[in-house]
C-alpha cells in the first residue's frame, strides 16, 4: 500500500507510549495499534485530529505517499 503509517515514529520521538496515547485520544490500545502497524484501512479525520493535538504535529508527520515501484 503506497500510504506509509509514521506513528510509531512521532510516538517515539514524544516520548509516549501507545497506552497512554490511545487513554489521551479515546481510542481502544488495540485499534490504535492497528493502525500504528499499517493494518487499517482508513482513519477519522476526528482521530486523526487528536492524534496530531496530542503528538503535537501535522497530518503530513503521521501520513506518507510513497507510490509503489514496478
Amino acid at each position: 500500500m503506497p500510504i506509509i503509517v509514521n506513528l510509531d515514529v512521532m510516538m517515539a520521538k514524544r516520548k509516549m507510549s501507545l497506552n497512554e496515547l490511545s487513554e489521551r485520544i479515546e481510542i481502544t490500545p488495540a485499534n490504535l495499534s492497528i493502525l500504528k502497524t499499517g493494518k487499517a484501512k482508513a482513519i477519522r479525520f476526528s482521530t486523526l485530529e487528536a492524534i496530531c493535538r496530542e503528538l503535537d504535529c501535522q497530518p503530513g508527520d503521521i501520513l506518507e505517499y510513497r507510490p509503489e515501484t514496478k
